[in-house]
């Protein structure tokens, strides 16, 4: 049986983002049976339909790694109460043209990551109604908010407090559960 693939998508593009930290652990947990893969965002076009006819290649690529993963995990910060606008970007490139949805079908869960007490609350659930629309299947329960992202990385950014940790292990076995059940 091959291994199934988990995209891991990270809505932050900055250089020490707290949510990579939170995303490179959640890989270095992730079962050997899986393959996780990275899926970088952070180069696409802004999404254009007149340049449908003759798509960038950085669209191309996200489509076919979208289209060869089982399921993916979100790592998405807030930005104004919303996703981040890099992260709505991918979603919309990866959905189109019209009938021709990467995305459908497909599981996913959502880990919002934030350094307030909210945790990315309004990211999250924002996401998750994005998620309704192009017919992804969100994880609905463990949730994943963690806040006072701060007091859980050192200063090398390596995930340290063993309370966190334990529950992205929880968080990541039920995600897992979710992919078989597609």
């Amino acid at each position: 049986m091959s291994k199934k693939t988990i995209g891991i998508i990270v809505g932050s593009l900055r250089k020490e983002s707290f949510n990579k930290a939170i995303a490179n652990y959640v890989a270095s947990i992730t079962p050997s049976d899986y393959e996780v893969k990275f899926i970088d965002i952070g180069g696409l076009e802004i999404f254009n339909q007149d340049l449908e006819g003759n798509p960038p290649a950085s669209w191309t690529k996200l489509r076919e790694d979208v289209k060869s993963a089982d399921g993916f995990l979100f790592f998405t910060p807030e930005y104004n109460r919303s996703i981040p606008a890099v992260l709505k970007n991918a979603l919309d490139v990866a959905s189109r043209p019209y009938g021709e949805n990467s995305w459908a079908g497909k599981p996913a869960g959502i880990v919002s990551v934030s350094l307030g007490s909210i945790a990315g609350f309004g990211a999250n659930h924002h996401l998750r109604q994005i998620f309704t629309f192009l017919d992804i299947h969100p994880l609905q329960q463990p949730e994943a908010y963690i806040g006072d992202v701060t007091s859980l990385l050192d200063g090398n950014g390596n995930l340290v407090n063993e309370g966190t940790q334990s529950f992205l292990k929880t968080y990541l076995d039920a995600f897992i559960n979710w992919v078989e059940k597609f």
